[in-house]
């Protein structure tokens, strides 16, 4: 039989380019791509011994017998290798590898074994071939070539079935299923057309399926600055579940978005990549992550010296990073995590880093580490919350609460502020602040807003407000909200759906859901046609735009607290000239915050012209309100 090499040549061509270019990437050490090099290996070593044994056969005349034999032991030892090798990444694509048990990984490879020994023995037996006058010749076992072939892609399609769940992706089934396929198909050819070495070529495919749907280096690559990304992150952490017993330095950049503002989007990428940089070079032992919005994770050992490479990257910081002809001046926030004695899984690991940097990134400008006793407790917090808050909106029991506004001359009821509220399982109440953060986190802020409006409108619908004194109920809108293109019809049908006029309601934003002028001005022009009238809320706190608040279609302002209490702890000139300047431009002022009598007379006298605050009523539940503020026809 004479062999032909015309398909063997270039899948050898395109595999060295293949492994070039995955050489050339850093690797994320994880199974897979341990795995998948073996794999190229293999393919290589399988193609190099396929195509020397095939020509030393076509040449049988001018070569030594026992070069022949030796030849094509080779290629049968190498070519079950990369047979099983392809079984063994079939599981880890599958996330199935940490699932088996020592003695199901035995029993697999039992097949493995068996025909290498039949192989090494053959040598001298001639079971698989052997070499005569002649030339190469089959012998009798020669058919465990495709018995251990069919095993391993048996078991791969079972496998399949048996872990289909697990793929959540439709493209990572196509894969999966593709890469047995192709190998089914390419045994296949082998049987039918054993002289042209048509195998190689499939098997060269199905690497090149892995490649590009799991084996590309730069899935796991920040490519600006060639850094491991937060997928990279996952995935190794995902990898050592159960395992893992490592130590984590991560630091924030503190207040990075301004900071992109102030240097640009240019420079600030360049500045990420000047400290990639810089951790790679100083620190080539640990694994370094960019975790996003000016965060980094070093991932190293158990025995890694933390307090040295904290105090190294502290002094580091505390000098400028030079890009281009600029300087870069960073502030960074650190957190230390010992992953020492393990963890449950990865979301544990990845929230923890999450919920500390936050806390970095609030300290001071002290440069002190932030470590946590119990960095778990927290995190178990959070999703105790998570749990909480969800559950209330699945089974829409989301309260409302009604804070009442006051008519800062008349002293009487006009309005009032509607707070979403839940309870925890033994019914104590969860503060806002703790659970609004994770809505807006979610995504679940959208429904639990909706509900909040919902509830409001019945409210108004089952109650005579004009019995109460009250001409409105204002309703917190978050930024994530406010964002939504159907907003105003979504509330629209609520108000439909209950009989209630728009005007009724006043819808807060803060200034930070006004992230584009044109974007809040088309939103809230919709609403307005259709009767919502809009009221800014927290004004004073943090950055305040008095330009876009005036071309802004608002019809009151709520000063922030924190304003209150300081002009009314220290009288001064602005706040005065601040509302005599809102009152000209036609806005109806709130004081929020209002707790002494003192307070009261203060804002009032001022120009105020409505009050909210401790000093007449807490937040109470809807009935409570009622209970309280209700007239009836005796009185």
């Amino acid at each position: 039989m004479n062999w032909e090499f015309s398909y063997v040549i270039p899948s050898f061509l395109v595999l060295i380019i293949v492994m070039g270019y995955y050489y050339s990437l850093p690797r994320l050490p994880i199974r897979l791509n341990k795995v998948f090099l073996t794999i190229m290996i293999a393919e290589g070593l399988v193609i190099i011994t396929d195509m020397i044994s095939s020509w030393a056969d076509n040449e049988y005349k001018l070569l030594p017998a026992w070069l022949l034999v030796a030849l094509n032991t080779m290629f049968f030892i190498t070519f079950h290798v990369r047979t099983y090798l392809f079984f063994e990444i079939t599981l880890v694509l599958l996330r199935a590898f940490n699932l088996r048990s020592k003695l199901s990984v035995l029993l697999m490879k039992i097949p493995f074994i068996l025909t290498e020994l039949i192989t090494i023995i053959g040598v001298y037996t001639g079971y698989v071939f052997y070499i005569d006058g002649t030339g190469y010749h089959r012998g009798p076992l020669h058919y465990i070539v495709y018995v251990c072939l069919y095993f391993y892609l048996g078991a791969s399609f079972l496998y399949i079935l048996k872990n289909w769940d697990r793929i959540r992706r439709r493209q990572e089934r196509v894969s999966i299923i593709s890469i047995s396929v192709i190998l089914l198909i390419g045994s296949f050819a082998r049987i039918l057309l054993p002289q042209l070495l048509l195998y190689d070529t499939f098997c060269l495919m199905a690497i090149l399926v892995i490649y590009l749907s799991y084996g590309n280096p730069e899935f796991y690559l920040e490519r600006r600055n060639m850094t491991f990304n937060n997928k990279a992150l996952r995935t190794y952490i995902e990898e050592n579940e159960g395992r893992g017993q490592y130590k984590i330095l991560s630091f924030v950049l503190r207040d990075y978005h301004d900071l992109r503002e102030i240097y640009g989007t240019v420079q600030m990428n360049q500045g990420i990549a000047l400290i990639s940089a810089y951790l790679k070079k100083n620190y080539p032992d640990f694994l370094e992550f960019y975790y996003q919005n000016g965060r980094f994770v070093l991932l190293g050992d158990k025995d890694m010296d933390w307090e040295d490479i904290h105090e190294e990257l502290r002094h580091r910081f505390m000098l400028p990073w030079k890009s281009g002809n600029s300087e870069l001046y960073l502030e960074a926030g650190f957190a230390y995590m010992d992953f020492e004695e393990g963890y449950t899984s990865a979301d544990v690991v990845l929230n923890t880093i999450t919920i500390m940097l936050e806390k970095a990134n609030k300290l001071g400008d002290d440069y002190n580490i932030l470590t946590d006793d119990d960095p778990l407790g927290e995190y178990e917090e959070r999703l105790y919350l998570k749990r909480t808050m969800e559950n209330a909106i699945d089974q829409k029991a989301v309260e409302v609460f009604l804070q009442p506004i006051i008519d800062a001359k008349k002293r009487t009821l006009v309005g009032a502020e509607a707070l979403a509220r839940i309870r925890d399982s033994e019914g104590n109440i969860v503060p806002p602040g703790a659970f609004i953060p994770i809505a807006e986190q979610n995504g679940r802020i959208n429904q639990l807003g909706e509900q909040v409006f919902e509830k409001v409108c019945e409210f108004i619908a089952d109650n005579e407000m004009d019995r109460m004194g009250m001409k409105f109920i204002n309703v917190n809108l978050s930024p994530i909200q406010f964002m939504r293109s159907d907003l105003g019809r979504r509330f629209l049908t609520d108000t439909h759906k209950y009989g209630i006029s728009p005007d009724k309601i006043h819808l807060e934003i803060t200034e930070e859901a006004i992230i584009d002028d044109q974007l809040m001005d088309k939103q809230i022009q919709i609403m307005q046609k259709e009767g919502f009238k809009f009221v800014l809320d927290d004004y004073g706190k943090g950055y305040s735009n008095l330009n876009r608040l005036k071309k802004g279609p608002f019809i009151n302002v709520k000063l922030d607290m924190e304003v209150v209490w300081d002009y009314c702890a220290t009288q001064d000139h602005v706040i005065p000239m601040m509302v005599e300047a809102f009152k000209k431009m036609n806005f109806s002022i709130t004081a929020e915050g209002i707790e002494t009598e003192e307070m009261a007379v203060k804002m009032t006298e001022i120009g105020c012209d409505y009050l909210q605050g401790m000093l007449f009523s807490y937040p109470v539940p809807m009935d409570e309100f009622i209970r309280k503020y209700g007239k009836t026809d005796e009185t």
